[in-house]
């Protein structure tokens, strides 16, 4: 398991990928790709939520150093930048590319050639930020860069505002999961994020994830190859329901789940008018999710302090 290959290798040799490819492109005729269900046709140029077509729009295609370090490693993960989002999060740090479009649109080659060249340059693995809504036209480009000699993990980096049916078609394609779990209170992801039925979509998203590829594992080198790491940031006055997020991963997923706890907030965006969005959250806030982590008996991840990431064997 440390050592094994990326899964979509299988699924192109024996003809699936390309049928996977068929069925995630097949539902932008009427676009359920996200909990949204805009049901539009993004092959015709209509434009949902997500404000983007059927062509690939990014915003950036780099290396990125500052993931947590099973992800970034020494060489860095081959970061993709995907323009548009499924969510509407007042306090988003990227609001220029998830919500205003900042980026461009690509062809499928190019989309495969950025791909390719993250793999020349060292990167680990190839991360696809905030893609749900890009996933149809990431796997058709998923078909020539695999035939030009991609061999490193995906890693699917998302809000975790998912579609169980999408992630179905996922299945095997991703190797590393890497969802938030944001909320445990729809008012609060009603109010902050535009998404009501968020938590509810969120639990059996991270329910599919985990059955597909279980706990994080690392190569020799400490390197992830497979797995789920699950993000959870925490805001200001928990109002992100952070106790009760991290009691749900404990006891759907069990002590082996691998949990991110972000320290990173600041406000942005919309959050310096809208309190109490409007300050960082406090040492103590943090202090007391993190109580709350190793309470819930989850043993394994990482805790920001001074903002750097940390390893922390939690038990």
């Amino acid at each position: 398991m440390a050592n094994a290959r990326p899964g979509y290798l299988d699924l192109y040799e024996s003809g699936e990928l390309l049928q996977r490819a068929q069925a995630l492109d097949a539902k932008l005729n009427n676009c359920d790709l996200c909990p949204r269900g805009c049901a539009i046709d993004r092959k015709n140029g209509e434009l949902g939520y997500c404000g983007v077509g059927s062509l690939p729009r990014v915003a950036s295609i780099n290396l990125h150093h500052w993931e947590e370090p099973p992800i970034s490693g020494t060489g860095g993960s081959g970061t993709i930048f995907f323009s548009g989002c499924t969510l509407g999060c007042i306090f988003c740090q990227n609001y220029p590319i998830s919500q205003m479009g900042v980026g461009r649109d690509m062809s499928i080659e190019d989309l495969a050639s950025g791909m390719l060249g993250l793999q020349k340059r060292g990167a680990h693995n190839i991360n696809l930020v905030s893609s749900t809504h890009q996933m149809a036209a990431v796997v058709r480009a998923l078909i020539p860069a695999v035939e030009k000699g991609l061999r490193i993990p995906l890693v699917f980096n998302s809000g975790g505002y998912e579609s169980p049916e999408t992630l179905r078609l996922l299945d095997k394609i991703i190797d590393i999961y890497l969802p938030d779990i944001k909320y445990s209170d729809p008012q609060s992801s009603a109010k902050y994020s535009g998404a009501p039925d968020y938590v509810g979509y969120n639990r059996r998203a991270l329910c599919e994830m985990w059955r597909q590829v279980g706990p994080l594992f690392t190569d020799d080198a400490g390197i992830a190859r497979k797995g789920m790491m699950v993000r959870h940031l925490v805001l200001p006055e928990n109002l992100a329901g952070s106790r009760e997020s991290l009691a749900f991963l404990a006891e759907q997923m069990g002590p082996g789940v691998w949990v991110s706890l972000m320290n990173q907030y600041f406000p942005a965006h919309k959050g310096p008018n809208s309190p109490p969005l409007d300050r960082k959250t406090t040492e103590e806030e943090y202090e007391a999710v993190f109580t709350a982590m190793i309470d819930s008996g989850i043993g394994n991840g990482y805790v920001q302090g001074d903002g750097l990431v940390s390893p922390g064997d939690f038990s």
